[in-house]
């Protein structure tokens, strides 16, 4: 059985850099280590109390909002790699950080956060690595097989101006895939309204839909390999808009699967490129421009294409020549 630390009845003040959080998401972030279901639990029964009054999870907080946390016991903390839910210090490779916010270069096959069967995501990591941090917020989200640039907020008005730059397609998004089929015109633009259902396994999905959200890719062709069999193309997507899985199901539509899209794509030639070196999805974050939160400055985040999606490339191009 693991050790537990106990953690008494304590009172909280919550200042301007939480100000406006749902109690809920104050209580995960301050509450580190303690289950979700837990922090749901002692919502639900009233025993957080805010400025001695009963509160519920949507409620809002503000700068000098008293809470009231009940007794409570966390997991001893574990030495750095052991196994279990408690989160290991992670590093990753910082691309740009400043004291507003810290762009990271986040790995293929992480999760951003956990949830949905996944103990812990990157940010959980980070936060364990950078103990000292009173705030980290994911600003944006990446599918757990996409690599490249993702952007984390270390004020709350970092994260308040950079949503709203999100959601008023403000942030320059490009990504860098790898498709199949004969690509031919040098810049298409990919209208398709996309709509979210639940498959009846109750795994969720996207598809082309009259009706559904607004959504707007817009490829240009980088390079082709047009003898390949079958041929490729090697294109930048740049997003007008952010919708779940957008870039995956736009180029589905298109008839141009996604090497390694294991929910869109061609199944069969997936099993083919892993038998080529291929093994994830070719998808990745290349490059997010925004304005800075506090000088409203211009500010562009770069990734470099990773060794195994750019030895895949060298390789592809090496045997195309020799065919």
């Amino acid at each position: 059985m693991n050790e537990l630390s106990k953690i008494t009845a304590s009172f909280v003040t919550v200042d301007d850099e939480n100000a406006g959080q749902r109690v809920d998401n104050f209580l995960l972030r301050h509450l580190k280590g303690v289950p979700k279901s837990h922090v749901y639990r002692i919502l639900r029964s009233g025993e957080v109390r805010l400025n001695k009054g009963r509160v519920g999870p949507d409620v809002r907080v503000a700068a000098g909002d008293v809470l009231r946390l009940p007794p409570l016991r966390l997991p001893a903390a574990r030495e750095p790699g052991v196994s279990g839910g408690v989160a290991r210090p992670f590093k990753p490779t910082v691309l740009f950080e400043d004291d507003w916010l810290v762009a990271v270069d986040k790995p293929a096959g992480m999760a951003v956060h956990g949830g949905s069967g996944i103990a812990l995501g990157l940010i959980e990591q980070l936060r364990a690595s950078r103990r000292q941090a009173r705030f980290l917020e994911l600003v944006h989200r990446l599918d757990r097989d996409t690599s490249g640039v993702l952007l984390i907020a270390k004020k709350r008005a970092a994260l308040v101006g950079l949503h709203a730059q999100f959601r008023d397609g403000e942030v320059d998004k490009r990504y860098v895939v790898l498709v199949r089929g004969a690509w031919r015109e040098a810049k298409r633009i990919v209208d398709a309204p996309l709509h979210k259902f639940v498959t009846r396994e109750g795994e969720r999905r996207v598809r082309p839909e009259a009706g559904g959200r607004a959504s707007v890719t817009i490829f240009r062709r980088e390079r082709t390999w047009p003898t390949h069999d079958p041929p490729l193309a090697l294109l930048e997507a740049e997003l007008e808009t952010g919708r779940t899985h957008q870039i995956r199901v736009h180029l589905a539509h298109l008839g141009h699967a996604l090497a390694g899209d294991d929910k869109y794509g061609d199944f069969a030639w997936n099993r083919a490129l892993k038998r080529e070196g291929l093994r994830r999805m070719f998808l990745h974050a290349r490059r997010v421009g925004f304005r800075h939160p506090a000088s409203g400055a211009a500010v562009s985040v770069e990734s470099p294409l990773p060794g195994d999606l750019e030895y895949f490339l060298t390789r592809l191009s090496c045997n195309t020549r020799r065919n």
